[in-house]
């Protein structure tokens, strides 16, 4: 099954055909992560009800939220913001997060994504 497709001026990531893999959040699906010319990567993520809080020491991740179900938030240290679709939050390094709530998101994240930055208290 083709994930990404490389062309010479651009890449293409179809999020259907990316497998899913457990996150501290629930289920991502991860894109251009091979890709040496981008800074980045781009995530789909299904949020559960029961994301674990956590942080990155060197990640910045961009939440644009796609769907969420009535009363959604996110954690962002101590303080809880309600989110609703259409809505984005920037999140610097070190701001420890979670989602509550059932929700879909895509997240840019920059640099590369690189599972041994999450952390846990």
């Amino acid at each position: 099954m083709l994930q990404e497709t490389r062309h010479r001026g651009f890449e293409i990531a179809d999020f259907g055909e990316i497998p899913g893999i457990p996150c501290p959040c629930g289920t991502a699906r991860r894109a251009f992560a091979e890709v040496d010319d981008f800074p980045g990567t781009i995530h789909v993520t299904e949020i559960s009800e029961n994301a674990s809080l956590h942080y990155h020491k060197r990640l910045t991740e961009t939440y644009y939220f796609l769907e969420c179900e009535p009363g959604s938030q996110m954690q962002l240290d101590d303080q809880l913001i309600d989110v609703h679709p259409g809505m984005s939050v920037m999140i610097r390094p070190g701001t420890r997060h979670r989602a509550a709530g059932r929700m879909r998101v895509l997240i840019v994240v920059l640099p590369k994504f690189d599972p041994s930055d999450e952390w846990f208290d």
